[in-house]
């Protein structure tokens, strides 16, 4: 079972973090471009605040027939995410930070009334069917993501460890075998370690047999190395932005050739 309290607080800080990040911000800081394409700090927010409401079961606006041709747009889902933000625009800043700080006040009374029950129902996810509990980690993974969204938009440094990345790493690392696998086309025999140094600072191994493990250790010396902070490792990630843009701040040991191909290929969000 998620750590529900944990999780429930550490969604509710995602919030409050995020409240802090905008507040008195004036218009043209809130339509300053975001590393998402297409969208500006006030957008992202206005997805936060149209997640919210789904997940409160308010109506999805109608969209605009053009949404689906915008070149952001690549599913029904970001669709969805754009008809929402489309519908809120018309707000200055700070009429949707209230409507922000309103929606998830609700929220997070929502949150309390849940019982352990529905806490561990399955139900429809961005991956698939999983538990309530395991939707609202992938809540405040995308939150997370949001709040350096918005930070990177800025200009400014924000808090990037702490109990909320810790819980944001969660939804990083276990798929990482995919990117190695796939992405990478790693060889059978393969041992890559990940040192990322920073706020959150781990090594993260992955052993490829056929597919890709996380593992503990290795019982004999990686093939592979690569070095780099861990805010930039959450950002390759989500897809914000390319390692050649930070080639200066990754490290590759071993086989390079297979490192530089892992970091090219580490996107799995978007």
């Amino acid at each position: 079972m998620t750590d529900r309290a944990a999780l429930t607080a550490a969604l509710s800080d995602q919030w409050d973090a995020l409240d802090r990040l905008v507040a008195g911000l004036d218009e043209s800081r809130w339509r300053t471009s975001s590393p998402l394409p297409g969208w500006t700090v006030f957008d992202v927010l206005a997805h936060v605040v149209g997640t919210e409401r789904i997940l409160l079961g308010e109506p999805i606006p109608q969209a605009d027939a053009e949404v689906s041709e915008l070149p952001h747009v690549h599913n029904p889902t970001g669709a969805m995410n754009e008809a929402w933000v489309a519908s809120l625009r018309p707000l200055s800043g700070e009429q949707l930070l209230a409507a922000f700080r309103e929606v998830t006040d609700r929220r997070r009374k929502a949150l309390a009334a849940f019982t352990d029950e529905k806490w561990e129902r399955p139900g429809p996810s961005p991956i698939g069917e999983v538990s309530y509990g395991r939707f609202m980690r992938i809540r405040q993974f995308d939150c997370w993501m949001h709040e350096l969204d918005i930070a990177d938009a800025l200009g400014v440094a924000v808090e990037e460890g702490g109990p909320r990345a810790e819980f944001a790493f969660g939804e990083l690392t276990p798929t990482l075998g995919r990117a190695a696998v796939k992405g990478a086309q790693a060889p059978d025999g393969s041992r890559i370690e990940f040192e990322l140094t920073g706020p959150e600072a781990r090594r993260v191994r992955l052993a490829v047999d056929g597919r890709a493990a996380l593992v503990d250790d290795f019982d004999a010396p990686a093939t592979v190395h690569i070095a780099m902070p861990s805010g930039l490792f959450a950002r390759l990630r989500g897809g914000r932005t390319t390692a050649a843009e930070h080639s200066g701040e990754i490290t590759l040991g071993g086989d390079r050739e297979l490192g530089r191909r892992l970091v090219d290929n580490l996107r799995f969000t978007m």
